[in-house]
């Protein structure tokens, strides 16, 4: 689908019979509304996701509304653009390495693998900032009263 000269969809089609092409992603905001279709929707069904994805799929749809969370996992990689499959792909993978598998471990991991480490921004220098109000001194002598005191080592 092209718009002012902009692609705004890719998809692939097939002109035959009893052939259907679906694209999860496409899919996903039927599952924000929808999450139970996850379990039989035709999209998803058939969905080749990463050993890591899948096993940990299988273990969050066990738990309460895990269907909603899985859901969240993927709409969180979907956010991440190009990356995001790797980026939860990679964060099954620790998750499952704690052998504790839930929606919240693998979102933590997300987060920490894809937030860049954002350094606190100092305040504008006021009260709470310490001044200096005496220079240090250079004393070398007392570096010298140090050595001659004779210490057992």
């Amino acid at each position: 689908m092209v718009a002012e000269g902009q692609v705004i969809a890719d998809h692939p089609r097939h002109f035959g019979r009893d052939r259907l092409i679906c694209d999860p992603w496409h899919y996903l905001p039927v599952l924000e509304k929808k999450p139970g279709a996850l379990r039989h929707g035709a999209p998803f069904v058939t969905w080749d996701l990463p050993v890591s994805i899948t096993v940990v799929r299988d273990r969050v749809l066990k738990q309460p509304k895990g269907d909603r969370a899985f859901v969240e996992l993927l709409m969180m990689a979907r956010d991440l653009g190009d990356n995001g499959l790797d980026a939860l792909e990679v964060a099954c993978d620790l998750t499952l390495q704690t052998g504790i598998i839930s929606a919240a471990i693998v979102l933590n991991e997300m987060r920490r693998l894809t937030e860049a480490a954002q350094p606190v921004a100092l305040s504008e220098t006021g009260s709470a900032t310490p001044t200096l109000t005496i220079e240090p001194i250079a004393d070398c002598s007392r570096y010298d009263s140090l050595r001659s005191v004779n210490h057992v080592h």
